[in-house]
C-alpha cells in the first residue's frame, strides 16, 4: 500500500535525494535504474486526470501508469484543473495501483504554455484557493498521503511559496517540493534556495528542495543551506543516474565516488535502451535517441556519434552503433 504520513518522513531523512518527474524522460526502466543507484524515491511523468478520465485505455495512459519492480513504490504525479476529476482520477490510481504506489503528487509548477493555459500546472499558483481544494478532495477520496510541487510563485512581481506552502499544508498535503524559480522563468536563470529554505522555516511537513542540482556537491550544498529534507534532481539526472550513488555517498559518509567510466556510460546506454524497447516496444527506440545523446555527452568523439544516433531508423542500428562505439573508446584506450 502507499506510504504513511511517517514512512515518507522516515524514507525522506533517510534517502535524501530523489528523482524528479520529467515528461518524456521518467519512464519505468529509466526509473528503475535510478532507484538502483540510489534515489530515494522516484516520480512519474506528469499524468493528466482529463486524459484518464476521458480516454483512460489510451496507450499512453498505461505506459504512464505502469510500473516496474525494480522502482517500487513510485510517485504517481498528476495534473489537471478541475478538482472534483483530479480526486476521482487519484481515487482511481490508488485502487488500481495502490501497491506500487508511495503516494499522490500534484502538479502546479509545470510551466509549460500549453498545461498553464487551461488553468494547470504552475497556473494554480495564482488560484490557490483551487490548488487547496484540489489537495483536500485528493486527500478525502484516495485516504493516502498528498503532496504538492510547487514553484517560487508565478512571477517576480507575485512571488507567493510561502503562503501556499501553509496553505497546502493547510489543506492536508503531507509533503511539499518547491522549485526555486517562477513559472516566468521556466528553468532560465538561477533557482532561488533562499525561498526554499523560507518555505521549510514556515511549514511542519517534509520539504524537497529543487532547482540547479546536478551534481552530488549541490545536494549537499542544498541540503546545508535550505534545511530541506530531500533534494530533488531532475535535469541533473538526465544521462547521469549515478548522481544518485554519488550523492548518498557524499551526504552519508563523506565518500566521493569516481565518475562513471566511458565505458560504463556507453554500457548503461545500452542497458537503457534495451530495457525500454522492452517496456515500450521497438518505437521507443526514437525516444531512446535523446538519452543516449546525454550518456555520451563529453566522451571523444561523441559529437560524430551523437549526429548517426539521431539518424538511426531502428533501435538495433541504435544498439549496433553503441557497440562499435565502445570499440572505438577501447582502441583508442590502448593505443
Amino acid at each position: 500500500m502507499a506510504l504513511s504520513r511517517a514512512d515518507i518522513g522516515v524514507l525522506l531523512s533517510s534517502a535524501r535525494v530523489v528523482l524528479g518527474p520529467m515528461a518524456g524522460v521518467t519512464e519505468a526502466p529509466f526509473r528503475g535504474i535510478c532507484k538502483r543507484l540510489g534515489a530515494g524515491l522516484t516520480y512519474t511523468e506528469m499524468v493528466s486526470a482529463k486524459g484518464l478520465h476521458y480516454n483512460p485505455d489510451a496507450a499512453i495512459t498505461r505506459g504512464l501508469l505502469a510500473f516496474s519492480p525494480a522502482e517500487t513504490p513510485c510517485v504517481v504525479q498528476l495534473f489537471g484543473s478541475d478538482a472534483k476529476m483530479m480526486a476521482e482520477q487519484a481515487r482511481g490510481i490508488v485502487e488500481r495501483h495502490g501497491e506500487d504506489i508511495a503516494f499522490i503528487d500534484i502538479n502546479m509548477g509545470c510551466p509549460v504554455t500549453k498545461v498553464v493555459a487551461k488553468g494547470e500546472g504552475s497556473a494554480l499558483m495564482r488560484t490557490p484557493d483551487l490548488a487547496a481544494e484540489m489537495v483536500s478532495r485528493v486527500v478525502e477520496a484516495t485516504g493516502v498521503p498528498v503532496s504538492a510541487k510547487f514553484r517560487k510563485g508565478w512571477d517576480q512581481d507575485s512571488v507567493n511559496a510561502v503562503d501556499f506552502a501553509k496553505r497546502m499544508q493547510d489543506a492536508g498535503a503531507a509533503v511539499l517540493c518547491v522549485h526555486g524559480r517562477t513559472r516566468g522563468q521556466f528553468y532560465h536563470g538561477k533557482a532561488d534556495w533562499d525561498v526554499i529554505a523560507a518555505v521549510k522555516d514556515a511549514v511542519d511537513v517534509p520539504v524537497i528542495g529543487s532547482g540547479d542540482v546536478f551534481s552530488a556537491d549541490d545536494v549537499v550544498s542544498m541540503l546545508e543551506r535550505t534545511g530541506v529534507d530531500a533534494v530533488m534532481v531532475a535535469r541533473g539526472a538526465q544521462g547521469n543516474p549515478w548522481v544518485f550513488a554519488q550523492a548518498r555517498a557524499l551526504v552519508e559518509r563523506g565518500e566521493r565516488l569516481a565518475p562513471p567510466t566511458a565505458f560504463e556510460r556507453v554500457d548503461m546506454a545500452r542497458e537503457h535502451g534495451a530495457a525500454l524497447v522492452a517496456f515500450a516496444g521497438e518505437q521507443a527506440f526514437v525516444r531512446m535517441r535523446k538519452h543516449v545523446a546525454w550518456y555520451i555527452k563529453g566522451i571523444p568523439g561523441a559529437t560524430h556519434v551523437r549526429e548517426r544516433v539521431f539518424r538511426a531508423e531502428d533501435y538495433a542500428a541504435l544498439d549496433l552503433l553503441l557497440v562499435e562505439y565502445r570499440d572505438y573508446l577501447g582502441s583508442r584506450s590502448a593505443g
